[in-house]
């Protein structure tokens, strides 16, 4: 089958030297056909993972300023509202997909999962198997806890601070569900799920499998603010966990009337998303809970202030010079490769969903 005949792959030209694409949500479900006979399990997850682009948020502005705007500050290129929408069983929030490519390489996908409260004996949220390859989808649990299986032969439980990442390469299997503890003891269910970028250089490497403890990822604590370090370096407090790339990734609490200044290198890209509270950011704009800011590069400092206190994540990195095509659950650089990863999961290469599921 030619993927030509549906379109489904556009090469958009970055404004500053990222190449991105689009895939139309509803072309999606053609994959349904493409990887056959080892067809996926829900047809869920393949809406879901459809490259789709977020709401752009209605400027915000607060009154009152906490912030004195400064010449080495980043600026804020948009504000984009989360879309609600279900992979599998499980409501989440989708921040972006696939798009802006220019403000959040090396990212390339953002997923808010729950919170959903869950009772004990509950019949857990599922993503059954399905197939990566190409990048590394991450998931880091603010609470509960979940459980990861896998064609490589892992099995984890994953709990509240854990950070996993599935370095999918050139390919495999994994499903996805809520953990053994929410299920004996019930408890709110919530996290993230980020896919991070490989470069094209590790696009064929074996994949591979990892959980990082908290012990792994260091804290920096303040009169002003608390900070996780999970990927990165911040304030010379650095993670342990090794990337193929530049890039980093902080969960901030900031206190009620705080401010704080979050220096980056001013070539990479940087974003913010907040998960409760309210931030003022530069030139007075105001960021609510589960919207994304995406800042523009040439500028180091990110002035950040809160009136009553705000959690949220920072994430950016070194951005990639490279075309990226995606279909799905694959990401890569050209539309044969894409074409090898279908062929590679219908010829059983990737592993056996079936084996996965069980």
């Amino acid at each position: 089958m030619n993927l030509r005949q549906f379109k489904v792959f556009r090469r958009i030209s970055a404004v500053r030297g990222v190449a991105g694409h689009s895939v139309p949500g509803n072309s999606n479900l053609l994959l349904i056909d493409l990887l056959q006979p080892l067809i996926m399990t829900r047809k869920e997850f393949i809406k879901g993972s459809a490259i789709l682009g977020a709401t752009i948020a209605v400027p915000s502005i607060v009154k009152a300023s906490g912030l004195f705007n400064q010449s080495n500050d980043r600026k804020v290129y948009r504000i984009l509202n989360s879309d609600r929408t279900k992979v599998g069983t499980l409501p989440i929030l989708r921040a972006f997909a696939g798009d802006h490519l220019d403000y959040v390489s090396p990212y390339v996908m953002f997923d808010e999962f729950g919170p959903v409260d869950l009772r004990p004996g509950s019949e857990p949220l599922r993503v059954n198997a399905h197939p990566h390859a190409g990048v590394i989808p991450t998931t880091y649990f603010l609470s509960g806890s979940g459980h990861h299986k896998d064609s490589l032969n892992y099995d984890f439980q994953v709990s509240k601070g854990e950070f996993m990442m599935f370095s999918s390469g050139k390919g495999a299997i994994h499903m996805e569900e809520t953990g053994q503890l929410l299920h004996d003891k019930g408890g709110t269910y919530h996290g993230f799920q980020i896919w991070l970028n490989m470069p094209a250089a590790y696009k064929w490497v074996d994949p591979t499998t990892s959980v990082f403890r908290e012990k792994d990822m260091d804290e920096l604590h303040t009169d002003a603010f608390d900070a996780k370090v999970v990927l990165g370096e911040l304030m010379g407090v650095k993670s342990k966990i090794k990337l193929l790339s530049p890039a980093f990734y902080y969960h901030i609490t900031l206190k009620p009337g705080a401010k704080m200044t979050i220096p980056t290198e001013p070539t990479h890209n940087a974003f913010i998303y907040a998960i409760e509270g309210q931030l003022e950011l530069e030139g007075q704009r105001s960021l609510k809970a589960n919207q994304v800011a995406l800042y523009q590069r040439g500028a180091s400092d990110i002035e950040l202030f809160s009136e009553n206190g705000a959690a949220f994540l920072v994430l950016g990195g070194q951005p990639f010079n490279e075309p990226v095509y995606s279909y799905g659950p694959f990401v890569m650089n050209t539309e044969d490769e894409i074409r090898r990863c279908i062929r590679n999961y219908q010829e059983g290469k990737m592993g056996d969903p079936d084996m996965v599921n069980n």
